[in-house]
């Protein structure tokens, strides 16, 4: 009778928490509800919505409004500016953000804390902020301007041109790349470099031979977030440049909110093509990111 109490006892104690786990189970589940009903209603249904209203064209289905766009000049210069602008941006803004990253880990701490708190607030001044603050620092009748035409040093530089937008989105681009690299350089070992000096390794050698290649996946990665920043800006370029500046996040307001034309569906063309273009360098980063683990 011993036994098979004890085995029945047993027997109530697994029931028990089996039943215990299967509440965690459901309450992890009731937890994660919000969040992917937030992930349905704010990303999923959109991009479906993308998907059907650009392929229709006066409610036929059709593929005329991404044959309108490919055969368009108009449109293949916004797609060209936007990538070009973003490019040049986040190369720069990469380049710079390393090179402050490396110097951070050789700084006294306080000094490194306060630069990071810095940096945490500039990366929120972006948008029409952003914009109006450098339309007072370096526009036409900016302070900055003002100053370096009274010295004779100002030369051609136009905030109204593509060097004007490339210079601004270099800016907020800074700061998200720091962030985002400035964790990365735990990984790499301050004993290296001083084993690579003891070598005969110069430190151009080093991190050419080391330090970038372990901080290439972070550089990858960075970049493409980087990249996506800039190609979905709109409201620093259309508060510096209006319409005046073909870019495509700017061709697709125009489309939707236009006081000329309304063409939601070729806007939706637009957005569809321009989040494949994203997901082409998601998916090339992967890649490069398979082959490096590989190594």
């Amino acid at each position: 009778m011993n036994v098979i109490s004890a085995t029945v006892f047993a027997d109530a104690v697994v029931s028990v928490k089996a039943k215990g786990q299967r509440f965690r189970h459901w309450r992890a589940v009731l937890i994660l509800l919000p969040f992917v009903l937030l992930l349905t209603v704010f990303s999923l249904a959109p991009s479906a919505w993308l998907i059907v209203n650009s392929l229709k064209v006066d409610g036929d289905w059709s593929l005329a409004n991404f044959s309108d766009i490919l055969g368009s000049v108009f449109y293949r210069q916004a797609f060209g500016n936007s990538l070009w602008i973003s490019v040049c941006s986040s190369l720069a803004g990469l380049a710079l953000a390393l090179v402050t990253a490396a110097s951070l880990r050789r700084v006294d701490c306080t000094l490194r804390d306060i630069t990071v708190a810095f940096t945490n607030m500039t990366a929120n001044l972006s948008g029409v902020p952003l914009a109006f603050a450098f339309i007072i620092v370096m526009g036409t009748n900016g302070a900055v301007t003002l100053l370096l035409r009274k010295a004779g040093w100002l030369g051609g530089f136009d905030l109204y041109s593509q060097t004007g937008l490339i210079l601004i989105y270099t800016y907020f681009q800074i700061p998200l790349a720091l962030l985002l690299l400035y964790p990365a350089f735990d990984a790499l070992e301050d004993d290296w470099q001083d084993s690579a000096a003891l070598l005969g390794a110069s430190r151009m050698t080093y991190w050419r031979c080391v330090g970038l290649p372990v901080l290439m996946p972070a550089l990858l990665g960075t970049f493409v977030l980087l990249l996506a920043n800039a190609l979905g800006a709109y409201a620093t370029a259309y508060a510096l440049m209006s319409s005046n500046y073909n870019l495509v996040t700017i061709r697709i307001s125009s489309l939707v909110v236009g006081d000329i034309s309304l063409e939601p569906n070729l806007a939706a063309a637009l957005s569809l093509m321009l989040t494949a273009m994203l997901v082409l360098v998601v998916l090339v980063n992967q890649y490069l990111l398979g082959k490096n683990h590989a190594k």
